[in-house]
């Protein structure tokens, strides 16, 4: 999800169009998606002998697992917040949230996953519908990822449909959850912007939810 600070920075309005990753941010995706993937290995190597019936290939598989469907649902959120911010003139990096990553951690070894892995910071001239706009990509984003992997679930099967569906319901989960119309949420800027925006984009990932779970 986006955090827009409490102040703002007057910057060349021309900064950040062009769409760029720098090596302190790198850094922050790395050990954020790093610590994501192994949350989720603890929390799903549960299901023991699902890749394997040795216990060091299983959860070999579901770190590998782990780490695609980390990439293909928080990164791509994350970027998503980001590269929107730029296009739009402004400053956007993401960074982590060490207190929030080791949560998950934690969380994920008693057998749920609850984790605050880090934001995009955004500075520069921004508005209300700037902000909404750049709030609206992360969940839209995993809302059409959800839908990919959903067709991807039902052209397969065995084993390549279980992980796509976990997938789908991973990114359906994140795209509901971030819409939640308080702060710190993605929702709570949509819904300040836009009400209508808010309740359609709601209510169309309510229904793919839905969908995903019970068809």
């Amino acid at each position: 999800m986006p955090y827009k600070p409490e102040y703002t920075i007057e910057i060349n309005p021309n900064f950040g169009r062009r769409m760029s990753v720098g090596k302190e941010e790198m850094k922050h995706i790395a050990i954020a998606v790093l610590a994501l993937s192994i949350s989720f290995t603890i929390l799903y190597m549960d299901i023991k002998g699902f890749f394997s019936s040795n216990w060091v290939i299983n959860t070999l598989g579901w770190f590998g697992f782990s780490l695609v469907a980390v990439t293909s649902s928080f990164l791509i959120h994350e970027l998503a917040h980001k590269f929107v911010a730029q296009r739009m003139g402004a400053w956007a990096e993401f960074r982590m949230y060490p207190a929030g990553l080791i949560l998950g951690l934690i969380m994920s070894a008693l057998g749920f996953l609850i984790a605050a892995p880090g934001a995009v910071m955004i500075s520069g001239r921004i508005n209300d519908k700037d902000n909404g706009v750049i709030s609206l990509a992360g969940p839209a984003v995993n809302g059409v990822l959800a839908v990919i992997f959903y067709i991807l679930m039902i052209l397969t099967t065995g084993y390549a449909s279980i992980l796509f569906y976990l997938i789908a319901h991973l990114n359906i989960i994140l795209a509901i959850f971030n819409m939640v119309p308080i702060m710190p949420f993605d929702g709570s800027k949509i819904y300040k912007w836009n009400k209508t925006v808010y309740f359609m984009t709601a209510g169309l990932l309510v229904a793919l939810y839905i969908v995903i779970r019970v068809l």
